[in-house]
């Protein structure tokens, strides 16, 4: 609904700057025309961001981000000790 107003302010603008023999009824038509072009690249811009972003539901809860963090920290594995068998004597071999 916002782009559609900004679409008429902008036709409007250009229109008054186009028929009009007055200086003052001109600079308004220019600034019109400006300022509705601008709204109407910022409404469709905003159309777009929003038909595009996540749905705040999708997203993910510190809860769920404290799990992955844990499921993703480091492991460590230390190698498992050499067993002495009964005639052994050297630690080295």
């Amino acid at each position: 609904m916002s782009r559609l107003f900004w679409l008429v302010l902008t036709l409007v603008g250009f229109v008054l700057t186009v028929v009009t023999k007055s200086p003052v009824v001109l600079g308004l038509g220019l600034f019109f025309a400006f300022v509705g072009f601008v709204g109407l690249l910022l409404a469709m811009v905003a159309a777009r961001v929003s038909a595009s972003a996540r749905p705040e539901t999708a997203m993910a809860s510190v809860d769920d981000f404290g799990a992955l963090r844990k499921r993703a920290e480091p492991t460590v594995f230390t190698a498992p000790t050499p067993r002495k068998r009964d005639g052994d004597s050297d630690p080295t071999a």
